[in-house]
């Protein structure tokens, strides 16, 4: 089937996705990264696709698809699980001459979504015309194995030498010689890299002549560019334990980001958020593997399962774990089920929410004349496990992972142990996000202490003394003002 590949600019215009499944979910992640203005049509939707109603990045009609929704578009996308309701899409689509792709279903696509390698601004798209997408996936990856992870930053300089070349010097036979010249190698980033002179200089035809030698005889030498850093070539069955941290895209690792960039599959937590998981690239499965709140879709041993069946089929697996996988993320497990089948692992850490709630404070968790322990536990505890009281050591700062909504019995429990009535503590909700949510209390009050959306998180010391009175103030005094 001959095609042309060409690649389209969707910035503000308008799309149409019929649909609003699992399917659909997964163009969305690479449409909205264009920038169009997508309209998704279907009587129900994911919780993932209204949640990017409700913050505006994209509008859902909630009804059955109409043959007038076609309307206006500049592409739609067929994604539902009836071939009927694709199909009319499609003929619809093809009657006012839009551009349309059926998922899925090689007759009824105009268009197909190439497996992408990307690196900034350089895009390699692989089609095989619908006929065989995993090998396509097989290409990416063995594509994006060979390519220099600094190529993006890299174009981009070359990107701004050229119009500086364009804008400085006359069209010629030398100023052609010289865009191809930065297009052969990485231009090195020493201000007497000639042709870094040549393409900043002004246009002489005498230093033209000498600056132009000299970057001819670089071009039959290799020169090294900046180290970079490629990606691991046994990165292929093996898992990553990385921790996705609070939630804020911004607090990731470097290395958390290229991993998951990179990712044939990732198995992330329900906490993990969508700004993080769109950054995984278009053709990774992404895999929902959370429990939350007691509620269990999957098992711990079917979570172990896919790791190594992943693995094993030589993908790349990142298991994507809130915060630090090694806090209360049950990693001890995964570990152990990872070691026990023989399958390489690395552990990548992230940042606990502990961290980012003490942040959100403004406090240390520390110090020298408050704190001199950090005790970290969780509300919830096995139903085998009798956890014994902790210790008295006032002069440490507590943390506790989900604490849970009724905090009479913690409170108790520490009253207990001695702590005094005016023991400082702080419950936050949904650390280090845009939306989080301070209570800044004491121990006497802990237990009247209003519920706050999970998930949560309690700290308590003298350390956080003056910045949760600071804080308190500041609520009060905003809901005087309200």
């Amino acid at each position: 089937m001959p095609m042309l590949p060409i690649f389209l600019k969707l910035d503000r215009r308008p799309g149409l996705l019929v649909g609003a499944g699992a399917v659909a979910l997964d163009k969305i992640g690479s449409l909205l990264k264009t920038g169009i203005r997508l309209r998704v049509v279907a009587p129900r939707a994911r919780d993932e696709i209204r949640h990017l109603a409700t913050e505006e990045k994209l509008e859902w009609i909630e009804r059955s698809f109409e043959s007038s929704d076609l309307d206006g578009n500049f592409i739609v996308i067929a994604a539902t699980d009836s071939p009927d309701v694709n199909a009319a899409v499609y003929r619809g689509a093809l009657d006012r001459g839009i551009l349309c792709n059926s998922v899925d279903d090689i007759p009824n696509c105009d268009f197909f979504f190439g497996s992408l390698v990307s690196r900034g601004d350089l895009q390699i798209a692989i089609s095989t015309a619908g006929e065989s997408p995993a090998f396509a996936q097989r290409l990416r990856r063995e594509i994006d194995e060979q390519l220099p992870a600094d190529l993006g930053p890299w174009l981009a300089s070359v990107g701004q030498l050229r119009r500086d070349v364009l804008a400085t010097h006359p069209r010629s036979e030398e100023r052609k010689l010289l865009l191809h010249e930065l297009a052969h190698r990485q231009v090195c980033d020493s201000p007497t890299c000639s042709a870094r002179q040549f393409a900043q200089s002004k246009a002489s035809p005498k230093n033209d002549a000498v600056i132009l030698s000299e970057v001819e005889r670089n071009a039959s030498k290799e020169v090294e560019g900046p180290s970079v850093a490629l990606r691991d070539p046994d990165s292929r069955s093996k898992v990553f334990l990385v921790g996705a941290g609070p939630g804020d895209p911004d607090l990731l690792t470097v290395k958390a980001l290229r991993l998951i960039q990179s990712a044939d599959v990732i198995l992330h937590d329900d906490l993990v958020p969508r700004p993080i998981l769109d950054l995984a690239a278009d053709s990774a499965e992404i895999i929902n593997v959370g429990k939350r709140c007691g509620a269990k879709s999957i098992t711990q041993q079917e979570i172990h399962a896919l790791m190594i069946d992943h693995a094993r089929a030589q993908r790349s697996v990142v298991r994507l774990k809130s915060g630090d996988p090694l806090i209360f993320g049950r990693a001890a497990e995964e570990i152990a089920a990872l070691a026990a089948a023989e399958i390489p692992f690395e552990i990548v850490p992230g940042i606990t929410a502990a961290f980012a709630a003490a942040a959100s404070i403004g406090c240390s968790l520390t110090s020298r004349d408050a704190a001199s322990n950090v005790i970290f536990s969780t509300g919830h505890h096995a139903a085998s496990h009798n956890s014994a009281p902790i210790a008295q050591i006032e002069d440490a700062t507590r943390i506790v992972y989900m604490p849970g909504r009724d905090l009479h019995l913690l409170a108790l429990e520490w009253s207990q142990e001695g702590l005094p009535p005016d023991f400082p503590c702080a419950i936050v909700s949904r650390a280090g996000l845009p939306d989080q949510q301070i209570r800044c209390t004491t121990l006497a009050a802990l237990g009247d202490a209003e519920p706050v959306p999970a998930p949560s998180l309690l700290i308590a010391g003298w350390a956080i003394r003056e910045s949760a009175a600071l804080k308190q103030s500041e609520a009060e005094g905003a809901s005087v003002k309200a």
